[in-house]
């Protein structure tokens, strides 16, 4: 699909379109400048037309160095792998400096660019225009991204414009590409010839192999090291990591694949404790995380081993656990600290998070990738066990040897009956266990047929749910 950036300086609108064209709410939308930082891709769809999105931060030419820096090489990336370019400005403020600064750079970069005028809403569009011309980037395009005005004969313009110069490219590869064709049928000519079905077989296993994506959320405190260890997972500068706490504000996606399996990952603005969240913009983000672990599959909580297991930890593990999220755990940096800080560590860890002994713990330097690919495996089993499939007879099974270990106690002169079980549900795997006065069944004994079942099965790194219905006696209220 094609690519299709926004760009522009801070606060002209740039998210509000994004969020128009893809018909979503993915993009953080606030009067303040400088809240978008890294990039954010989106799907949109004209009619038929499918291509991708690309919203930016805001451009700062004039900034040398700090995170208005790394800010400005996240929109030059983003403007080098692009189709076109959606150069915004503000029709309200009007024409600026910054403006002429980032025309010079899109015409530097040569890509194919267009010019929008947003919030022109209520302007004569002549008015709103005029000035514009000035930046010699052809005929300007007055929107309203807020009201949707003029916002898809905008993008119709941008894809008709690449559209042609796809049938260009088109003509010359032709020739190349029917031959390429013939060349792929004359293989499969000669595979089914000899008959051994080999080319068959290696259909079938990679068919075998395939598994549907793997949502992956990195979840913690501030300056924990997320945005580092996804750019180290990647391979690339995809996120801002930065030395300052609310460095990421925003949920963002990340595509990628390893080992044949697809990933989503999704970097996560970093949780504070309640209390200490003032701003409206971080409130929003916190939301952001909440709303990216819910709809995640699995969950990396990165913890810091230089500043220790905080209360705040086990909070945002609490919360991932009520979510039913499969769960891995990394300490990063731990090559900062040394062996004393590390025993204290462990002994933190195990004494505030002891609820997590169903996942597997990593200990991690995100800077070095020390470590980093035991937690990609991690996930993958932890995923597996999410999702797994458990068959009714073994459970019961189960469940019986269970009860013949160790008997449900009673409540007065009746105990609990437990007859059959079978799977509720997956991500996470719920059992329904059937029988009688079950709701006399304590905590305690619930836990136990968990640590039962989870073994049996190897259940390891996701939570599980072991439910209780009791039938109904009919002859309960019979009238004579």
């Amino acid at each position: 699909m094609p690519i299709v950036t926004l760009v522009g300086r801070a606060n002209v609108g740039k998210s509000t379109l994004f969020n128009r064209i893809t018909r979503s709410r993915d993009a953080l939308v606030a009067n303040f400048p400088g809240l978008t930082r890294d990039r954010h891709y989106g799907e949109g769809r004209i009619g038929r037309r499918r291509f991708i999105v690309v919203d930016t931060g805001g451009i700062e030419p004039e900034s040398s160095g700090g995170l208005l820096r790394e800010m400005a090489r996240q929109t030059e990336q983003a403007i080098a792998e692009s189709d076109v370019v959606i150069f915004l400005v503000d029709a309200r403020t009007g024409l600026n400096a910054q403006d002429h600064e980032i025309a010079q750079m899109l015409r530097r970069s040569g890509q194919n660019v267009l010019l929008a005028v947003n919030k022109a809403e209520g302007m004569r569009y002549s008015a709103a225009t005029a000035e514009f011309y000035e930046l010699g980037l052809g005929e300007p395009h007055p929107i309203s991204a807020s009201h949707g005005d003029g916002v898809v004969d905008l993008v119709d313009r941008a894809l008709d414009s690449l559209q042609d110069v796809a049938e260009e490219e088109g003509s010359d590869q032709a020739q190349s590409d029917v031959e390429a064709d013939e060349h792929t049928d004359q293989v499969r000519a000669d595979a089914t010839n000899h008959g051994d079905g080999k080319a068959g077989q290696t259909t079938r296993a990679n068919d075998a192999q395939v598994e549907h994506r793997i949502k992956l959320a990195i979840a913690g405190r501030p300056n924990v090291g997320k945005s580092t260890l996804i750019n180290t997972i990647i391979g690339e500068e995809r996120v801002i990591a930065f030395d300052m706490p609310g460095t990421t504000r925003d949920a963002i996606e990340v595509e990628f694949e390893r080992a044949g399996v697809p990933y989503t990952l999704i970097d996560t603005a970093g949780l504070r404790r309640r209390g200490k969240v003032f701003e409206t913009i971080e409130k929003f983000s916190v939301i952001k995380t909440l709303q990216a672990i819910e709809a995640s599959n699995a969950v990396v909580l990165l913890l810091d081993a230089e500043s220790g297991i905080s209360d705040q930890d086990a909070h945002i593990a609490g919360f991932i656990l009520e979510a039913g999220r499969a769960l891995v755990v990394a300490i990063n940096k731990w090559d900062a600290v040394d062996n004393d800080q590390r025993d204290q560590v462990l002994r933190d860890f195990n004494r505030k998070l002891r609820f997590l002994s169903f996942a597997r713990m990593h200990t991690i330097s995100a800077l070095t990738g020390q470590g980093v690919g035991g937690v990609l495996r991690s996930v993958r089993a932890a995923h597996r066990a999410a999702f797994a499939k458990l068959s009714t007879p073994r459970l019961t099974r189960v469940l019986h040897a269970a009860v013949e270990a160790q008997q449900p106690p009673r409540k007065g002169i009746f105990r609990p009956k437990l007859r059959y079980a079978h799977q509720g549900g997956q991500n996470p795997p719920r059992i329904i266990v059937h029988g009688s006065a079950l709701d006399a069944i304590p905590d305690s004994y619930r836990r136990y047929l968990e640590t039962q079942f989870r073994d049996a099965f190897k259940l390891e790194g996701t939570p599980l749910r072991v439910e209780f219905k009791s039938s109904r006696n009919p002859y309960v209220q019979r009238t004579q």
